[in-house]
């Protein structure tokens, strides 16, 4: 059912450890944004989120845009975790840090 919808907004990838899937990441090549990146608390620390992260980024440079977007919780470990990855932060409003990655 929401296949379709997926597929025409962009493309998504897990991760999978002994046939569980233990996080994801989605690229939408509408606004050139990682959609989302989540990992199984008790798989956090793995490398697994940074491989997710390298895979969207990579594919939505790869679709020809020259900077990829996102948003996060400002204050979280999410927005240590992107800034820790080479991600410039724009700006904060309100709960949310925003960052760009230039190709």
């Amino acid at each position: 059912m929401y296949e379709d919808y997926l597929d025409a907004l962009g493309r998504g990838w897990v991760a999978e450890i002994g046939g569980e899937i233990v996080g994801f990441s989605y690229a939408d090549k509408t606004d050139s944004s990682i959609w989302a990146l989540f990992i199984s608390p008790e798989y956090e620390g793995k490398g697994l989120a940074k491989q997710l992260l390298h895979l969207a980024t990579r594919w939505l440079f790869d679709q020809g845009n020259s900077c990829v977007r996102l948003s996060t919780g400002a204050g979280t470990r999410a927005d240590q975790f992107y800034a820790l990855q080479g991600w410039a932060r724009e700006r904060v409003e309100g709960n949310d840090a925003f960052y760009v990655l230039v190709a």
